[in-house]
């Protein structure tokens, strides 16, 4: 299959057989190991990945009882804090292809999330990897008009510029740098911030500090 007749849920899909790939090659340490978000370790990061994936209907309406959005992620984490790291590899394995909530928008939810948390996670342990371009093209531009994301009030008057693939947003200050390191800033990470360089960088970086 070409790129190009990719779906959305195909990439999802990838997405997550490369993060489980990845994963199996960890240390018990680095499972320990806090990730860019905060609060959450390796393990608490895989879990939220996967703690949508087996609710019904009123499982998730529960959950998002129990608080909105933030604290229902918590909850979710919570709740699969019992696992090994073993067994959420597992559970991961036997859910590459997303379902229920991360299903939703045709696996958007689960390629931008699933994305960006492999990024945190990499990040953190000092694992650098190149994105399949053909993901970032896909995934840059639904970032910006996500409010659950909150890009929008972050890159407001800039112009987001990416010198690896072909992507741009915006107008104003530009800011340039890798797609990654681009989608990175834009949902709050500021380790991602020395990879960017422009006349707007420091308005971004002032917006992304303001996040923590």
């Amino acid at each position: 299959m070409n790129a190009d007749d990719k779906s959305l849920m195909d990439m999802a899909c990838d997405e997550r057989g490369d993060l489980a790939a990845y994963l199996a090659t960890l240390t018990a340490q680095q499972w320990l190991t806090r990730s860019l978000c905060p609060k959450w370790t390796v393990k608490d990061v895989v879990a939220h990945v996967v703690s949508y994936e087996e609710l019904s209907g009123v499982g998730l309406a529960k959950r998002f009882a129990k608080g909105w959005i933030v604290r229902a992620n918590e909850v979710g984490v919570e709740e699969f804090a019992p696992m090994s790291p073993q067994e959420l590899l597992e559970f991961l394995g036997r859910h590459l292809r997303p379902r229920g909530l991360t299903a939703g928008f045709g696996g958007m939810i689960a390629l931008v999330d699933g994305t960006v948390h492999h990024q945190d996670i990499r990040r953190a342990l000092g694992h650098p990897r190149t994105v399949p371009a053909d993901r970032l093209e896909r995934i840059l531009p639904l970032v910006p008009g996500n409010p659950r994301l909150g890009a929008g009030r972050r890159i407001r008057g800039l112009r987001l510029r990416a010198s690896d693939v072909d992507w741009e947003h915006g107008r104003g200050q530009l800011v340039t740098g890798t797609g990654e390191a681009l989608l990175m800033a834009m949902t709050g990470r500021r380790e991602a911030l020395a990879d960017l360089a422009g006349p707007g960088r420091e308005t971004l970086a002032g917006r992304v500090a303001a996040t923590y």
